[in-house]
């Protein structure tokens, strides 16, 4: 069946427009909390949210929909994802609910739900939920004594800020080293600061001025030029740049040389694996991480399986074959010892475990192969059109004869914007980029931009 509301994470669209709506969200509310009330136990749903301006109306629309049908409704207001999920386990709550777009502009909102395991939801569950949004006339409402209740929990950043300092090794310290954060105007403005300076870091914060519209605008782990200079003025160790939600982590070394996920998922893993802490004999990592990493790993006795592009593809692939790392080239990294999802600050915390332990430059301890060169264009296209066509097929056929076994090509349509991502990657950079202008070219011929 084809999916109308959830994407590879989550519900996501320009707020005020369908399916971003006040009158959406509110069904979203009833439907997901009708699927998840189960038993005769007061039932309780936990919603976050990052800094959007349409976060209020989002919030206030899905806190209807659940005390509508009978569920309480914990708020904990701007809060990174992955404090959302640790939060839905560690208060038992039956649902979690983040209110973000991630890395998007302002303009967009989005709804992501985790069930009582801190996980995000499987297909088939969200599957099921939309069935029920479908058929609004079977939604239940709660009798007028079982209407649900709302409450805001005061100390929950103070919960998250003691739970991420717990996953860096114990007697561990970040005193004498200088970071810059930036945290893209987001969920974690508040907490990332603190975890850092609190472990002994002196800390230059940026992205923490927000204003309901600079969500992610020119900062962030997807726009780390500002981060970067940062990093080199302040003659800082390391530079962390977070998304919108907190999710995603992209690095900066001491010089200024952005570090992406791959790097990470190679470093971490490769200490893992040296401490005896690895699990699976390798790490999970989606079609889009750069074939030198596999080759890194495979260097190390280990092995990368792939998954489809989306997080939460890769936590099912580690959860089904028991890995513990697991993460995308984007800067998701999901390290399952302390998480269920992506944890930026979390991930760039185990970075700074091991500068401390082997006490060397941050250059020197996050570079760990060289990736093979690879390009991404991004075309835009229409919601729902296809970007399939004969030119466009004749186009990737000759890519992938050009390259043959030393690159690769992959176009896929993105599940959270109207693009279509082109990915070629070869041993010839001049090479691959004439190859993905070709593939690019012939979509915008399709799609008529």
């Amino acid at each position: 069946m084809k999916r109308r509301y959830f994407g590879t994470d989550g519900i996501r669209g320009e707020a005020n427009t369908e399916p971003m709506t006040a009158a959406t969200a509110l069904r979203v509310g009833m439907a997901a909390g009708q699927y998840f009330i189960r038993g005769t136990h007061r039932h309780r749903v936990l919603i976050g949210k990052d800094t959007r301006l349409s976060g209020y109306m989002i919030e206030a629309a899905l806190v209807a929909g659940f005390t509508a049908v009978g569920m309480d409704v914990i708020l904990v207001g701007p809060m990174p994802t992955p404090a959302v999920a640790m939060l839905t386990r560690s208060l038992r709550a039956d649902l979690g609910v983040m209110i973000s777009a991630s890395h998007n502009p302002f303009a967009d909102n989005g709804i992501k739900l985790f069930g009582p395991d801190g996980y995000k939801l499987s297909d088939e569950t969200e599957a099921s939920i939309e069935t029920l949004l479908e058929a609004s006339a079977s939604l239940q409402l709660a009798a007028p004594e079982r209407l649900g209740r709302a409450q805001r929990l005061d100390d929950v950043h103070g919960r998250y800020v003691e739970f991420a300092k717990s996953t860096l090794p114990k007697g561990l310290r970040l005193d004498g080293r200088k970071i810059v954060i930036d945290c893209a105007n987001g969920a974690a403005y508040k907490v990332a600061p603190a975890v850092l300076w609190e472990l002994g870091a002196d800390v230059v914060s940026m992205g923490v001025k927000l204003d309901g519209f600079n969500i992610n605008r020119d900062s962030g782990s997807t726009a780390t030029e500002a981060m970067c200079r940062a990093v080199v003025e302040h003659r800082a160790d390391l530079g962390i740049a977070l998304d919108g939600d907190a999710d995603r982590v992209i690095l900066a070394d001491e010089g200024g040389h952005v570090v992406d996920g791959d790097q990470l998922i190679a470093l971490v893993t490769g200490e893992w694996a040296r401490a005896g802490n690895l699990r699976g004999g390798g790490a999970v990592a989606t079609v889009m991480s750069n074939f030198g990493l596999e080759r890194h790993l495979a260097g190390l006795g280990l092995v990368l399986a792939r998954t489809q592009v989306g997080d939460r593809y890769v936590v099912e692939h580690m959860r089904e074959c028991g890995y513990n790392i697991g993460g995308e080239q984007s800067g998701h990294l999901i390290l399952s010892d302390f998480t269920t999802t992506g944890d930026g600050l979390i991930a760039a915390l185990q970075v700074l475990a091991v500068l401390v332990q082997h006490d060397r430059p941050t250059s020197e301890v996050c570079h760990r192969f060289e990736p093979l060169p690879q390009v991404l264009v991004n075309v835009p296209t229409a919601l729902g059109q296809s970007s399939d066509s004969p030119a466009v097929t004749k186009a990737i056929a000759e890519a992938e004869t050009r390259l043959g076994k030393e690159g690769r090509v992959l176009v896929r349509r993105s599940g959270t914007q109207p693009l279509v991502r082109v990915m070629v990657e070869g041993e010839d950079e001049a090479v691959i980029r004439a190859l993905a202008g070709d593939i690019a070219q012939a979509i915008k011929a399709n799609s008529g931009s």
